[in-house]
């Protein structure tokens, strides 16, 4: 898959699940879940141990259609080896200028993270292809997502952080891209105790409030025209 080919498959899903597990096993098992629940992409955070290698497993047992990306990426040289080792996106929790322009050079997607206007100006004019909004839950959630649309209605914004079942269509009505989630698809409980089926009825879950809600857009936007 190449870059356009991972950008337009990440919109049409809505959904960027965050991965942070206690060892691969766990985050295997996660990755396995989501795409069981119709979720086939996963954001592989540093925090995990021995994260670059899970991904170069990962992407090595040629899951159909499976997308790996790596989080957490605080530098250039962390994301130079999460890069060689396959990463199909790269993303940073806030903005560093050298990341982005390393994956821009690497022809690697790219989501930046910003939580200012000015941050977010800056991602966008570095290159980056999605900026992502962390953590938005405390700049006041949808409503903040809402307001960057205003001056910025082409950036694609992915809320990351306070992003749950009952606030997803919201962030997906006030403008979203996609959304990053994280413990609340990935439930830590049930990752400890490996039940794979809880974490795919989440993911399912997740993907149909996404899918409600652009229908209801599209809906909308009918009506009114």
């Amino acid at each position: 898959m190449n870059k356009k080919q991972v950008r337009d498959r990440i919109t049409a899903i809505g959904l960027v699940p965050v991965v942070r597990a206690s060892s691969a096993r766990e985050a295997h098992l996660a990755v396995e879940a989501m795409c069981e629940g119709g979720v086939p992409i996963a954001e592989i955070t540093m925090t995990v141990p021995g994260a670059v290698d899970i991904i170069r497993d990962l992407l090595r047992e040629n899951h159909d259609g499976l997308i790996i990306g790596a989080g957490t990426v605080l530098n250039p040289q962390t994301a130079r080896q999460c890069i060689e080792a396959g990463a199909q996106f790269i993303v940073s929790p806030g903005l560093d200028l050298r990341t982005v322009n390393l994956a821009v050079r690497e022809d690697v997607l790219m989501f930046a993270g910003a939580l200012t206007p000015t941050e977010i100006m800056s991602a966008w004019d570095a290159g980056a292809d999605f900026v992502k909004v962390f953590p938005c839950a405390n700049m006041g959630g949808a409503a903040y997502i809402k307001a960057l649309r205003g001056p910025f209605p082409d950036i694609p914004f992915v809320p990351t952080g306070g992003v749950n079942l009952l606030t997803a269509a919201a962030f997906i009505q006030a403008g979203a891209a996609a959304l990053g989630v994280g413990g609340e698809m990935i439930q830590r409980d049930a990752l400890q105790a490996g039940k794979a089926d809880v974490i795919a009825e989440s993911a399912h879950h997740f993907l149909a409030a996404v899918r409600e809600a652009r229908n209801g857009l599209g809906h909308a936007k009918a009506v009114a025209s």
